[in-house]
């Protein structure tokens, strides 16, 4: 199963920037399929933020859009994956459990938690006014 091992977060004011990265390994060349970052506020379900398939093609929540970026690139010998999103213009909406996520088939940032077969540890993002 994919391994996957966060990094980033923190506290910032509304407007800053902030960039998470997550580390995948155990991966093969087709799996996995998607890879994406979820977020959660407490007493809430885990939402799509961002996804990106083995080839590149990123998909966006609306919420989102336009200030966030997700990218990935991979090891020399393809045994490690990793993955980033880059976060700008915070809002203060923003603030939640940010959780680094993969899994096969379809490549949507709109997909249920449930589908999610791997995931990282979370790391807190805080966005102050």
């Amino acid at each position: 199963q994919v391994q996957l091992a966060e990094s980033g977060g923190g506290s910032v004011q509304s407007g800053g920037s902030l960039r998470l990265t997550c580390g995948a390994t155990r991966i093969t060349p087709g799996s996995p399929g998607c890879m994406g970052w979820f977020r959660q506020l407490p007493g809430n379900e885990r939402e799509g933020v961002a996804a990106i398939g083995r080839h590149g093609t990123a998909h966006y929540a609306g919420s989102v859009m336009g200030r966030f970026t997700i990218s990935q690139e991979y090891s020399q010998d393809n045994a490690r994956r990793t993955l980033y999103l880059e976060m700008t213009s915070l809002k203060v909406e923003d603030t939640a459990m940010y959780y680094c996520a993969a899994w096969p088939g379809a490549c949507s940032s709109t997909i249920p938690s449930r589908m999610v077969t791997s995931w990282g540890q979370g790391t807190q993002v805080t966005v102050s006014s």
